[in-house]
């Protein structure tokens, strides 16, 4: 169609997609006061996103249509070029779920690209042979940015804590390697215990359970989450290893009973510097820090582990898999609040809270406080209750896609908190058949240079990041890979930064974080 002012039109089933009067102007007023990340569902003309695009406001412009016929017939009648031709214009034709996901997972970055709003092209998307398509494509939108968006918040409080911690640790290992570092314990430990392993969590089950933990200790190797360390001591039990990944130095409330001299504490590399001495057999490991992932790929290798699910007791199941367990017992994993409850006796959060309390702040308002901190649903089991945040249930889950893929048989003890659905098949992991895997988990290499020189030249490039303008797409396209891996390695930091100053643009935000991670760098060797 035609409109009266002599722009053309497409149309579906005889309806026009876009004003018959002026789809410029309408186009213009839809999107004249957005910035950011723009979704747009339903590409017709396009007038909306080539409005959006001539904002310097506007980091990113994604289209999702479907029918790959209909959009060549597009393509044929219209001119499209102007979008192609910017670095900031996506479009998924035909898109599945998981490639939506995918994508936006792997695009989107809050700290660069500001906030994102959906834009549905009504007169398409309400086409009966595609609204079906449509709905979902929302809804996926929508799910990968309550993802996205938990991590980036997640970046922004910690941002700044991971990049020190790691600076730091890396001048105390890059220096004077220690022997545990480049020694691992397993196979062979495991395989003394016919490749069979618990991982300890610290929920409220682990009390009813220790006594189960008791009979079979002997013949399990035993891998603790930090928060359950001091609970398996009160207990008599001896972890043979104990895994941390929290940033926080209230983390080391976990460690005030010590730690026995056999045990091998594995680190992340963001972890606090002084958790190192508490065991002369430490092992540090990369996680999915970007900072980490630079280190490892271009100063010194750590063993890579998997930690993407966000938790400690996520943290230990990957250690075990990775050091080729084949069955794995699972303690203390509730994932909720079990009848109020928040951690199993002995662990941290008691003798934390009775050293507060106070006449105004009494034990059970602390642990009031710090139930209802987020907000809850109260899930009836069996006879019993347990409480369950958005967050804890997200941790359950990304532990039961885990169980899924792993090649070892994930058994969960009964507790008293949400039920673990481990979608595994045990018939056949434990079968007599079924091989132990061979440890997957390498040992650090030695660095080809000091952690002083690899950190002062690192300071440089940090440096040498220079932006010109505001468009982050051209920007990002104009570094190389070396200055483009630099660039990604301080993105948690700049998401820190951007929630300090939230009015500022990126430019602004890049120059800040620049000046923070030079100076902690400069301030670190200095001191070393």
């Amino acid at each position: 169609m035609t409109a009266q002012n002599g722009d053309l039109i497409p149309a579906l089933n005889n309806k026009a997609l876009h004003s018959l009067m002026d789809p410029i102007r309408e186009a213009q007023r839809l999107v004249e006061s957005d910035e950011g990340f723009l979704v747009f569902l339903g590409l017709g003309a396009a007038y909306s996103a080539k409005e959006a695009l001539k904002k310097d406001t506007i980091n990113a412009v994604l289209v999702i249509d479907y029918d790959l016929q209909s959009i060549k017939e597009l393509f044929n009648k219209l001119d499209y070029s102007d979008l192609f031709s910017d670095s900031r214009f996506f479009l998924l034709i035909d898109p599945n779920e998981d490639e939506i996901e995918n994508f936006l997972l792997s695009t989107y970055k809050p700290v660069l690209h500001g906030g994102l709003r959906l834009i549905p092209l009504r007169s398409r998307t309400a086409a009966s042979i595609d609204s079906a398509l449509f709905n979902r494509a929302s809804e996926v939108t929508k799910q990968s940015l309550d993802k996205i968006s938990a991590d980036y918040s997640v970046q922004a409080h910690f941002g700044k804590r991971w990049f020190s911690n790691t600076i730091k640790n890396l001048l105390h290992v890059g220096n004077s390697p220690i022997d545990g570092l480049f020694k691992l314990p397993l196979p062979p430990s495991l395989k003394e215990k016919n490749y069979r392993a618990a991982v300890i969590a610290a929920g409220p089950s682990l009390s009813f359970q220790i006594e189960i933990l008791k009979q079979k200790k002997d013949t399990l190797y035993i891998i603790a989450s930090d928060t359950s360390l001091p609970a398996l001591l009160t207990d008599g039990i001896k972890a043979d290893a104990v895994i941390s990944i929290d940033c926080q130095h209230i983390s080391y409330y976990h460690f005030m009973q010590g730690l026995p001299r056999e045990s091998f504490l594995f680190l992340d590399l963001a972890s606090p510097p002084s958790f190192a001495a508490f065991s002369k057999n430490t092992c540090f490991f990369s996680g999915s820090h970007p900072l980490s992932l630079y280190i490892n790929k271009n100063f010194q290798s750590f063993p890579l582990l998997d930690i993407s699910g966000g938790n400690v007791t996520y943290a230990a199941l990957s250690l075990a898999e990775m050091l080729g367990a084949r069955q794995i017992e699972l303690y203390g994993a509730d994932f909720s609040y079990p009848k109020g409850l928040s951690y199993a006796r002995g662990t941290y959060i008691h003798p934390y809270f009775e050293n507060k309390q106070n006449r105004f702040k009494t034990l059970e308002a602390q642990n009031s406080a710090f139930l209802y901190r987020v907000p809850m649903s109260k899930i009836t089991k069996n006879e019993s209750w347990y409480y369950e945040s958005s967050t804890l249930r997200s941790y359950r889950e990304r532990l039961e896609e885990k169980s899924a893929s792993m090649e070892a048989e994930l058994i969960p003890i009964e507790g008293i908190g949400a039920p673990i659905g481990t979608q595994t098949a045990p018939s056949a992991r434990a079968s007599a058949s079924f091989a132990p895997a061979a440890s997957k988990l390498s040992p650090a290499s030695y660095p080809a240079k000091s952690a002083v020189a690899f950190l002062s030249d690192y300071h440089d490039k940090i440096k040498n990041l220079n932006m010109t303008g505001n468009n982050i797409n051209s920007f990002i396209t104009s570094l190389d890979y070396d200055a483009k891996e630099v660039f990604l390695s301080l993105l948690p930091s700049a998401a820190a930064i951007k929630k300090q100053f939230p009015k500022d643009n990126f430019a602004s935000t890049l120059e800040k974080t620049k000046a923070q991670c030079c100076n902690i760098i400069s301030r670190l060797i200095s001191e070393n």
